[in-house]
């Protein structure tokens, strides 16, 4: 179920970007609003429905004791790059709220990496819905993959 005209979240994203440095500052205004996603200064490289790409930039802040991206680091990219994307796809008499997330970490974090959130239209349907989230390296290897579950429910009638 794909929304007939875009929703607030994926409106302000189209008007925001059409300007020098949209991107950043619709990335700032994200982080805004859910102030802890700032920790790792996220850039919404892209936001399409159904779909998010978040990028981290490797820098001492997200660095762990090893010197790769510190999973934690990728988690917060990858928790927003869902939230932005959840928020700018979901039908517009549902709503949702996380109930956990489950990744695996598949190889070293060593550069810049980019979250991605991603649904197929058929999964927004009342009950539990699996995000699939997937890190990946400069090279484009896979260094963190899982999903995110969401609760999906219908918003209360007003």
């Amino acid at each position: 179920m794909t929304p007939t005209k875009p929703n607030k979240v994926m409106s302000l994203y189209k008007k925001v970007t059409a300007y020098p440095f949209g991107k950043q500052i619709f990335s700032k205004m994200v982080s805004r609003m859910a102030p802890y996603f700032g920790t790792v200064h996220p850039y919404i490289s892209d936001l399409r429905v159904n779909r998010c790409e978040c990028l981290i930039k490797k820098r001492k802040k997200v660095q762990n004791h090893i010197g790769t991206v510190h999973v934690i680091a990728i988690c917060n990219g990858l928790e927003m790059a869902m939230g932005t994307m959840a928020e700018a796809s979901i039908p517009a008499h549902l709503r949702w709220i996380p109930k956990g997330m489950s990744v695996d970490y598949t190889a070293k974090a060593g550069s810049d990496i980019l979250c991605v959130a991603e649904v197929k239209p058929e999964q927004w349907q009342v009950g539990d819905m699996l995000v699939d989230v997937k890190a990946y390296d400069t090279n484009g290897v896979v260094v963190v993959q899982g999903h995110i579950k969401l609760w999906i429910s219908e918003k209360p009638q007003k």
